[in-house]
């Protein structure tokens, strides 16, 4: 009985248990993200904006070479990789602005604590005030003699 062995990928653990893929099984990627990418005839591997200017570029040679089959081929897969590049560019974008977002709400709560601090500094000099004058009015004044 011949009986074929799954092979399993052996990925390093961060102790998440995989906690930071629960993107809709998908991996969150920045521009630095490296593909292994397998075209209609090379392997190529490199961050999306390398692989989308080889393709680019394998697509101008096929095209220069007259193979207008092998050149559509590589013009679609740099077309993948341009629209990888605009996803992740739109994700950039959308996370630095709920980054500024946040920091504006931090500075508005800061701005606002600041002010309510300075309210009640005034409202306690005030009472201080009037607990002078309560003070001196309790004490025994001096008598004006005529004359």
């Amino acid at each position: 009985m011949n009986v074929k062995r799954m092979r399993t990928r052996h990925h390093r653990s961060n102790g998440s248990n995989g906690a930071s893929r629960q993107l809709n099984g998908q991996i969150p990627m920045n521009r630095n993200h490296v593909f292994d990418s397998h075209g209609p005839d090379v392997r190529v591997r490199g961050t999306a904006q390398q692989l989308f200017e080889k393709y680019l570029q394998l697509g101008r040679d096929a095209t220069g070479s007259g193979d207008r089959v092998a050149a559509e081929a590589y013009f679609q897969h740099a077309e993948h990789y341009f629209r990888i590049l605009n996803a992740m560019a739109q994700a950039a974008q959308q996370s630095q602005q709920e980054r500024a977002e946040r920091q504006a709400a931090r500075q508005q709560r800061v701005t606002s604590n600041a002010s309510e601090d300075e309210e009640d500094d005034q409202a306690e000099a005030g009472n201080e005030a009037v607990a002078e004058v309560k003070d001196l009015s309790s004490e025994p004044q001096p008598e004006l003699s005529e004359g």
